[in-house]
C-alpha cells in the first residue's frame, strides 16, 4: 500500500511580532490594527524557500548519510530562486541524493505542494520510483503596509512516500482544475495581486474545494462523518470551520491553521498542516487535507499502527517551540528586500560564482561532504588528492566523508563589524567535528554574545551570497547553535 512513510517540516526561528509590523504601518494603514495578533515566521536574510526545503527534507530522512534508497525528488514552490535552473537539483545535492534520482521542479499554484505529493504517491504506486521525497517552501514577500505581509508566514515541509510501512496509507484523491484567479503574480512582477475577499471566498473556495473534497472521499470509500484531522489552509477566518459544515465534516476534526503563531506559508501550508496532524495522529485516524488554488486538491490518508515509531526530531511543533521574536520591523524590511539602504563600500565587490568550479566541487560545496583516507583514518574538509596527515601523506586515498549530519561545536569565533554582513556582526569562525575534521565557516541564527568557544552547532543549508549583477544565488552551509544539545548539557550539568 503506498502512502507517506515519514515527513518532516522546517519554520524559520525568526517570528515577527504582528503587533510592531501593524504599529510601524499605523500612521499610513491604520486598519492594519485589526491584524496585530500572534506573529509570523519570518526568514532570515540567508534563508528561502530552497534552504527552507532542505532542511525539511534533512529532517524528514533523518540524520543518516545513507540516502540511496531516495530515487524520485519532488520540490514544489511558487518562490524559487531560478526561473531557469533545476531548483530541484540543488536540493538533491544538498541533501546527497544519488545523482540516479529523478528530479522535477512544481510550481504555478498555491496547491502546487500537494500536486508534488500526487505526483510522487502516483509515481511509488505505479513502480516509477521506489522511494520518493517530496519537499515544499515558499518565502512569499509582499508590498509593505499590506494585508498579505501578515497574513503571509514562511516555512516548508517534507514527505518521503513510499509502498514500505507507511504511517498514513493513502485510501483516496481528488483534484478539481479551474482557471480562477483570486490572485496572481506577473512572470517579472515582484509581488502578488489580490482579488475581492468575498469573491475569492463565495465563488471559489465554498464551490471549488468540496469538488475535489468530494471525489477524494467517494475515491476512499470514508464518509465525511468519518474524518478525524481536517487540514485547510485559508488566511480567512473560519474559513476551513465553513467548508467543514458544508461537507459533513465533524467540527471537532478541524484542524488549526497555525495562522496565529506562523502564518500561512503559500504552497507548503497544505503539507505543513498535514505534518502537523501526522504528529498528533493516532492508528486509524482519518486525515483529509485540501488547498485551494486554481481550483482544488484532496487527499484522504488512513493512520497506521507504525505511526509509533516514526516521529521526526523537530517536525512542526519542534519548529514553532524554537523561536526568537522579532520587533524590529525594519529588520524584517531588510531582509525582504524592501527598502533600499547603504550597504557602504565593503559590499561593492563582484560576487560572480565560477561555475565550473561549482560543477567540480558539487558534493563539497552543495553537500558537504570532504574525505576520509582510507589508510590513516584522517578526516579532512575539502577533500584533496593528497591527505592532511603530517606523517603520512598519501595520495588518492580518501573517501567521500559527508560532514552535514555530524555533532559540531565552535573551537574559535569572531565577530566582526568591519566586513559587510546582512545582519552585523559578522559571526564567522573554526567549527570542530565529532569524529574528526574541521571547517572554517559562517555562523548564522545567532546576534553578538550569542557565540562562545565550545557552543554546540548544527550544519544548516544557507544561502552565502548574491550575485544582483547576474542574478546568481550561491548556496553553501553554515553553522547554527544546537539548542537541542544545548538544553541536554544543561540539564546535564543541573543533575
Amino acid at each position: 500500500m503506498v502512502g507517506i512513510a515519514a515527513w518532516g517540516a522546517y519554520v524559520p526561528r525568526l517570528r515577527l511580532s504582528r503587533k510592531a509590523a501593524a504599529s510601524a504601518n499605523s500612521w499610513v494603514a491604520p486598519n492594519l490594527m485589526g491584524k496585530a495578533k500572534g506573529e509570523r515566521a519570518m526568514a532570515n536574510w540567508d534563508e528561502d524557500a530552497l534552504t527552507m526545503a532542505v532542511e525539511a527534507g534533512r529532517d524528514a530522512l533523518g540524520p543518516g548519510d545513507d540516502r540511496s534508497h531516495i530515487d524520485g525528488l519532488w520540490f514544489a514552490s511558487t518562490t524559487a530562486p531560478f526561473a531557469d535552473r533545476l531548483n530541484a537539483g540543488i536540493v538533491s545535492a544538498a541533501l546527497t541524493l544519488d545523482r540516479r534520482a529523478a528530479a522535477a521542479d512544481v510550481t504555478g499554484s498555491q496547491r502546487c505542494g500537494l500536486t508534488a505529493l500526487a505526483q510522487a504517491l502516483n509515481a511509488v504506486k505505479a513502480g516509477a520510483a521506489k522511494t520518493g521525497l517530496v519537499v515544499a517552501g515558499d518565502h512569499r514577500r509582499a508590498r509593505a503596509a499590506s494585508p498579505q505581509e501578515l497574513d503571509n508566514g514562511d516555512g516548508a515541509a517534507a514527505f518521503v512516500v513510499s509502498n514500505d510501512n507507511p504511517v498514513a496509507e493513502l485510501l483516496g484523491h481528488g483534484v478539481h482544475t479551474a482557471d480562477f484567479v483570486d490572485h496572481f503574480r506577473g512572470a517579472d512582477a515582484d509581488f502578488d495581486y489580490q482579488w475581492e475577499e468575498r469573491w475569492i471566498r463565495d465563488e471559489g473556495i465554498v464551490k471549488l474545494v468540496p469538488l475535489a473534497v468530494k471525489d477524494a472521499l467517494t475515491e476512499a470509500g470514508v464518509e465525511a462523518g468519518a474524518v478525524t484531522h481536517f487540514c485547510f489552509p485559508s488566511v480567512f477566518g473560519g474559513m476551513a470551520t465553513t467548508l467543514a459544515k458544508r461537507l459533513g465534516i465533524p467540527a471537532e476534526a478541524v484542524r488549526d491553521n497555525l495562522a496565529g503563531v506562523m502564518g500561512e506559508s503559500g504552497c507548503a501550508h497544505g503539507p505543513v498542516m498535514l505534518a502537523h496532524a501526522l504528529e498528533e495522529a493516532k492508528a486509524g485516524d482519518v486525515i483529509l487535507v485540501a488547498q485551494f488554488g486554481q481550483g482544488a486538491e484532496a487527499f484522504v490518508f488512513k493512520v497506521t499502527e507504525a505511526i509509533a515509531d516514526a516521529r521526526p526530531a523537530r517536525g512542526v511543533s519542534g519548529s514553532l517551540a524554537d523561536r526568537k521574536e522579532e520587533t524590529n520591523y525594519l529588520k524584517f524590511l531588510f531582509f525582504n528586500d524592501l527598502v533600499e539602504w547603504d550597504r557602504g563600500m565593503r559590499a561593492e565587490k563582484d560576487n560572480k560564482t565560477a561555475l565550473t568550479t561549482l560543477y567540480r566541487n558539487e558534493d563539497q560545496i552543495l553537500g558537504l561532504v570532504g574525505g576520509k583516507c582510507r589508510e590513516t583514518g584522517v578526516v579532512q574538509y575539502p577533500r584533496t588528492r593528497i591527505s592532511v596527515s603530517p606523517n603520512n601523506p598519501t595520495v588518492d586515498t580518501q573517501d567521500p566523508y559527508p560532514f552535514a549530519e555530524r555533532k559540531a561545536s565552535v573551537l574559535t569565533y569572531s565577530a566582526d563589524f568591519l566586513t559587510y554582513s546582512m545582519s552585523p556582526p559578522n559571526h564567522y569562525g573554526t567549527i570542530v567535528f565529532e569524529g574528526g575534521g574541521r571547517i572554517f565557516m559562517d555562523i548564522t541564527d545567532v546576534e553578538q554574545g550569542d557565540v562562545d568557544t565550545g557552543l554546540p552547532v548544527k550544519m544548516v543549508f544557507r544561502l552565502k551570497e548574491v550575485d544582483e549583477k547576474r542574478g546568481f544565488r550561491r548556496y553553501f552551509w553554515k553553522a547554527a547553535p544546537d539548542r537541542s544539545a544545548q538544553s541536554s548539557t544543561a540539564a546535564i550539568a543541573a543533575e
